[in-house]
């Protein structure tokens, strides 16, 4: 048995004889290969004769509520074909009861391309840098004025006030994640609710986890070739995904989350983040930006808790990475450090 194929709890001839039923014009399965990056859902790469494919599967063991949704994934990528955000093309589901493996998962075509992990972009030069960012704002802009009635993803999100909603969704996984909360951690939760904006009515797609090392770019250029991993996408409010990369600018370049504080960005071809928000506010027609402290408060929290799920998983066992896992669990105490500073300091566009 191919080891990756059984660590997916299948063998190589069973996954073969199900993808070719399921799958129009797959025949020839040789290998399976797990990408060694990635924390939530293990991912694997799929070699056969009639080409190369990529399976994304839920984890197995007692996941938390709500997590690893590939079945909210596939729906999002399949209804965004066509549209002007790039996205993989997606293939087949299998629901965790249909499944051969007894868990869900999904496969789409291997997109080529290259996937950058440092966000200063030392591999490319400062016209490409420039590029690439700029390729990323477009993106996120087109993914918030998806009509996602239109898409048929109208029901994917529930109503009433995002951030609301989405505080107590995290708090709640953070609580289920660590032994007892910090008080760094629960100062940040107590601040998010105190200051919760009123709802200003703003719908939209959002990804949940947009940052340059989620999207395939183009071999030999700045186009962005597909947006991956969108077990986090719902309806919401889209100042979450642009406050959640936005984080990358105050983050330290270093370590295993790395950001741009501390780049002389004007100098490396990179946009300030007053620039970049700047940038997508014209794109999407907006005026000034409101309660950006908060929306940045909000990212980092909402990062930590995933952060401390990650961990847990390490802990129990379940992590597709378990090194990466720890070393992300550890960075919960920083990031919430961070959002400490935005809450007593402010932060100006």
């Amino acid at each position: 048995m191919n080891e990756a194929a059984q660590n997916l709890g299948i063998s190589l001839v069973d996954l073969d004889a199900y993808l070719t039923r399921v799958i129009p014009g797959f025949e020839g399965l040789t290998t399976v290969t797990k990408f060694g990056t990635g924390q939530s859902n293990p991912t694997y790469q799929l070699t056969a004769n009639s080409g190369t494919y990529v399976l994304r599967s839920k984890p197995p063991g007692r996941l938390l509520p709500s997590a690893h949704a590939v079945d909210r994934e596939f729906r999002v990528m399949q209804a965004l074909a066509g549209t002007a955000v790039p996205v993989p093309e997606v293939l087949h589901l299998a629901e965790a009861d249909t499944s051969p493996s007894r868990r869900a998962f999904f496969v789409m075509r291997y997109v080529p391309g290259r996937i950058f992990w440092d966000p200063a972009l030392p591999e490319c030069d400062k016209t490409e840098r420039t590029a690439i960012y700029d390729a990323m704002n477009a993106a996120l802009a087109a993914l918030h004025d998806v009509d996602v009635t239109a898409v048929g993803l109208g029901d994917y999100g529930k109503p009433g006030n995002y951030f609301a909603r989405q505080l107590e969704r995290w708090s709640k996984q953070y609580r289920a994640s660590v032994a007892t909360p910090s008080d760094a951690v629960s100062d940040i939760m107590a601040w998010l609710a105190a200051n919760m904006p009123a709802d200003d009515g703003q719908i939209a797609l959002v990804h949940g986890d947009w940052r340059l090392d989620n999207m395939i770019f183009a071999p030999d250029g700045p186009q962005i070739a597909g947006v991956l991993d969108w077990e986090l996408s719902t309806l919401g409010h889209p100042m979450a995904d642009l406050a959640y990369q936005c984080m990358q600018w105050r983050l330290p370049n270093q370590g295993d989350m790395r950001g741009l504080s501390g780049i002389n960005r004007a100098a490396c071809g990179l946009p300030s983040e007053a620039q970049y928000v700047a940038d997508y506010a014209a794109r999407r027609g907006l005026g000034q930006i409101d309660n950006w402290p908060f929306y940045l408060v909000f990212a980092f929290f909402r990062l930590a808790a995933i952060l401390a799920g990650v961990a847990a998983r390490a802990a129990a066992g379940n992590a597709s990475n378990p090194e990466m896992a720890r070393k992300y669990g550890a960075a919960v105490p920083a990031l919430a450090a961070m959002a400490t500073i935005v809450m007593h300091e402010g932060a100006e566009l």
